[in-house]
């Protein structure tokens, strides 16, 4: 009998109804006495991007699929070792494609012809030395890279930045909550809520580069700044 009740207890706990469970998870409600001001705001900060990625690598043709891929994997590794002599670390340097597709002829009412391969193999690098990319895209033309696009210009660690935007949004919702209760002939009781609803900046797209070798040694890089950029969704209580 004993094992019974057990068993029955268990049981009818095992199908509680999910209200009754719903009520042991205690829920956070806040009411507000006064008016309700809900308003969003947005802080800036701008700094001069400090780190700059381009896309690099090299495209080969042959007859053969074996013959496209060797021809890549061989200019490939001058290509790496000019980036590795102009200083950048093996951390910065990462493949970013690998890709062999098949060539054909077309002709009007023949089936196509295969002429061959195309094989394709890239890399992304990063670099800091944002002047030295002429320099770098000239030895990278000159050891093979036959496809080169970028820079694209970024901040490295944009945290601190960011921290600078919030500052200012939160700086900037609290006085237009204080205004408006001025206007209202009221006052700011408490903050409610907040909410962050923006929190990155956009890099400027890859801009391209010239192919030849003596225009990319040319090349000068303007860094400009980038502008970055938090909202903030804020609420008040006015009474």
């Amino acid at each position: 009998m004993r094992h019974a009740r057990l068993a029955a207890l268990f049981l009818s706990a095992s199908f509680l109804p999910a209200a009754a469970v719903a009520q042991q998870t205690p829920t956070i409600t806040q009411t507000i006495a006064g008016t309700r001001l809900d308003l969003s705001a947005t802080g800036e900060s701008t700094r001069v991007p400090d780190l700059a990625t381009i896309s690099t690598g090299v495209v080969t043709h042959s007859t053969t699929a074996s013959g496209a891929i060797q021809q890549a994997a061989s200019r490939m590794e001058r290509v790496r070792a000019a980036l590795k002599a102009a200083g950048i670390a093996d951390r910065d340097i990462q493949t970013s494609n690998l890709s062999l597709n098949p060539e054909y002829r077309y002709v009007e009412n023949k089936p196509p012809q295969l002429t061959g391969y195309t094989a394709t193999n890239q890399l992304s690098v990063r670099f800091r030395d944002i002047g030295a990319t002429g320099k770098i895209i000239d030895a990278l033309v000159g050891e093979g890279a036959n496809q080169i696009s970028g820079p694209n210009l970024t901040i490295d660690k944009p945290e601190a930045a960011l921290d600078e935007a919030r500052t200012k949004a939160a700086a900037a919702g609290r006085a237009r909550a204080d205004l408006y209760a001025r206007l209202l002939g009221l006052r700011v009781m408490r903050v409610v809520s907040v909410s962050e609803s923006g929190g990155g900046y956009s890099p400027h797209p890859p801009m391209p580069m010239m192919m030849a070798r003596a225009q990319a040694a040319d090349s000068k890089i303007d860094p400009g700044e980038q502008k970055l950029q938090v909202t903030l969704g804020m609420t008040f209580e006015l009474q």
